[in-house]
């Protein structure tokens, strides 16, 4: 679980209209915006994911949390069809741990973005 991660991007706008769509099938919404610099994604009212305008410093790789499967897959989905590129579809990670199933797509800035479940089917 994270509490929270931020990233930089270039254009706020496009980001956010390809994380809306990216994370709604893992259940985050946007919670909490400060005007013209930042959009917090989350659940339950936290904010567990901003993005911020400015220039990014590089890629970022952050992994979120995942109830299902299903959600997993849902999430690659929405992200390739956002926008994002594909960096590895949802799929078993064994070398990680057994029950590692993750999918991770690039976003509009080249960030790499995982959607992970621990559980076993």
């Amino acid at each position: 679980m994270i509490d929270h991660i931020g990233i930089r991007v270039k254009d706020l706008a496009a980001s956010r209209k390809f994380y809306e769509a990216a994370l709604k099938p893992l259940g985050y919404k946007v919670v909490m915006e400060v005007e013209g610099h930042g959009v917090g994604f989350g659940t339950e009212g936290h904010p567990a994911f901003w993005i911020s305008a400015g220039e990014s410093s590089g890629p970022t790789h952050v992994a979120l949390v995942s109830p299902d499967r299903p959600k997993v897959a849902a999430f690659y989905q929405a992200a390739m069809a956002a926008g994002g590129r594909d960096n590895g579809g949802p799929g078993l990670r064994p070398h990680y741990h057994p029950n590692y199933y993750a999918a991770f797509v690039f976003d509009p800035d080249g960030n790499n973005v995982e959607a992970v479940c621990h559980r076993p089917e």
